[in-house]
Order: structure tokens, then sequence, then C-alpha cells
């Protein structure tokens, strides 16, 4: 078995401030479990800079870069250009996310329950079911996530069909503790 290699890189300065704030304030918003998911998103998004920069001297090959960027929703087409590709930032990456599609669509009230649902197999794309939280949805498959069973709403509870043996229960013992602290008061 080949052992796989990370996908990210740690920060150079794990202890700085600034970027520990930042990364807190990321990993609220979109719910993530932990910061090597930044981590990772800030590779993927360097390596896609540096193929980008490769390609500024081969206009032939830009054309299907582009379009590969494009069905992953990370440009639109109008915005295909390289200075546009070299801008794009973690956060775009991170947006596009199955676990934030969830929260927008109003499929679930919070990210942490957007990712409870994934990871416990209640959303699909298409006719696949989806697993991963960190799952980059691309443009066409927008329209098709859907929950697989919808969550059941709490309903009221039901009442019961004899109250009346309850309360007379409950007077019984009430008389019972009232006669028991009688008899107590009247033996001191």
């Amino acid at each position: 078995m080949i052992k796989q290699k990370k996908k990210y890189i740690k920060p150079k300065n794990l202890f700085d401030k600034s970027r520990i704030d930042s990364d807190k304030g990321l990993t609220k918003r979109y719910g993530l479990k932990n910061k090597s998911e930044i981590w990772k998103a800030e590779s993927e998004i360097n390596r896609i800079r540096t193929e980008a920069k490769k390609l500024i001297l081969e206009p032939e090959k830009q054309a299907l870069f582009f379009k590969n960027l494009e069905n992953r929703g990370l440009i639109k087409s109008s915005e295909a250009s390289i200075d546009n590709v070299l801008s794009l930032t973690k956060e775009t990456l991170l947006e596009r996310r199955l676990q934030t599609f969830i929260l927008k669509l109003g499929l679930a009230k919070t990210s942490k329950e957007a990712r409870q649902l994934i990871t416990h197999r209640k959303i699909k794309i298409k006719d696949r079911v989806i697993t991963i939280p960190s799952y980059i949805v691309k443009l066409n498959e927008e329209k098709s996530i859907t929950l697989i069973k919808p969550i059941k709403k709490e309903k009221p509870a039901k009442e019961k069909l004899n109250p009346e043996p309850e309360i007379k229960e409950s007077a019984e013992t009430a008389a019972e503790v009232k006669e028991s602290t009688e008899t107590k008061e009247q033996n001191i």
C-alpha cells in the first residue's frame, strides 16, 4: 500500500496572531472541521495559480484550462483571463464546497448541521450520494443537490387519552403526604 502525501502545506509561521484570527473567522463562517481544510483550499488555489503562470506563454492550452475552471465554478466565462485566475482566493474555493451550498440552499440551518447531513448520507447530487463535505460542486451540479429523505419536523405531543387518572393519583398522593405530615405533627 502506497502512503498518501498530504494535500496541503502548513504555514511557515504557525503562531502568527493575524493568521490565526483570520483562520478562526473562516472556520466559523464555513463550518470547517479544522485548520487543515483551510490549508488544503489554499494549496489548491496555489496549484491553480502556478498552472496559470505556466500557461501564459501557451495560449492554445489556455482555453482548455479556462473551460475546466468554468466548469468548477471558480471563474465566469466572461472573466476568463490569466489575471482573474491569479486573483483567486481561498474563499472562492471554500464557497464552492458542498457544505456551503447546502447552507445557501436552506437545506440546513447551520454549517455544522450541513456537515452532519452530508456525513450521514442524507444529501445526493443527481443520482450519487455524497459523503464528503469538502466536495467541490460543479456548475452543472448546483441545481441537482437534494435531500434523500426530508427531515422530519417535530410534531406537537399528542394529548393523553386519560389525563384524569393521573390527576386523581397525584391528588391522592398529595392527600397521603398531607395526612402523614399531620400525624407526625400530632406525634411531636
